[in-house]
């Protein structure tokens, strides 16, 4: 059953289970932010400027708030569940507020253990030289054990460019997931390595290894 949910549309793809910080300036998305905090905490975000019926997104849960003195916000959000959208609402709020219908992935689509194993590979690579870049650290988060869950978290590690995510985000089978991973990470990995040992060698000042292997065989 289609249940109520605030949009704000945006020029991005996010993903279940990722974390997203948003600048909240405009005075309706303003509103919208304090009417999600008086309720569960919960809006849609969606690619689409203009969402309509059949336009995807995610829900986002509003995980901290810092309010600055002029009434922006800085946020952090923590993505939820999919859904579609299946029609707008005519309400008097000065943000979007639309009839949504959540999903998830088709039961018993998950990738083969072979498949699963490939993409950890190539995602791992991947997500170390990231953490090397954002100097993370060395502790990275274990790989979610769900299929779907870990698919996502796989997918987190692809640029912000929507034209690449959207489909991800489209995908109703998990392994159809899994496969476009498996297709799309190692075209990236050369030149994230690349920029990770640079920065390495750029912290070490020329002094000798400090701590990070980048793997790329």
């Amino acid at each position: 059953m289609p249940s109520r949910l605030p949009l704000f549309p945006l020029d991005l793809v996010l993903f279940p289970g990722e974390l997203l910080p948003l600048h909240i300036f405009e005075p309706r998305y303003r509103q919208l932010l304090a009417d999600a905090r008086l309720g569960d905490g919960r809006f849609g975000i969606t690619a689409a400027r203009v969402p309509r019926a059949g336009s995807l997104g995610t829900i986002a849960w509003i995980r901290g708030t810092d309010t600055l003195p002029d009434g922006r916000s800085n946020i952090v959000v923590l993505g939820e569940r999919r859904f579609e959208v299946r029609g707008l609402l005519p309400e008097d709020a000065p943000y979007l507020v639309a009839a949504v219908e959540e999903f998830g992935d088709a039961p018993d689509s998950a990738p083969l253990p072979e498949e699963r194993h490939e993409l950890e590979a190539v995602a791992g690579r991947l997500r170390r030289a990231l953490a090397i870049l954002s100097d993370a650290g060395e502790e990275l988060p274990p790989w979610q054990a769900e299929p779907e869950a870990f698919s996502f978290q796989a997918a987190a590690l692809l640029e912000a460019d929507p034209d690449a995510r959207a489909p991800l985000l489209d995908a109703r089978q998990t392994r159809d997931r899994v496969r476009s991973l498996i297709a799309l990470l190692p075209a990236r990995l050369p030149g994230v390595e690349s920029r990770a040992e640079v920065h390495v060698r750029a912290r070490s000042n020329g002094q000798g290894h400090h701590g990070h292997d980048i793997v790329t065989g």
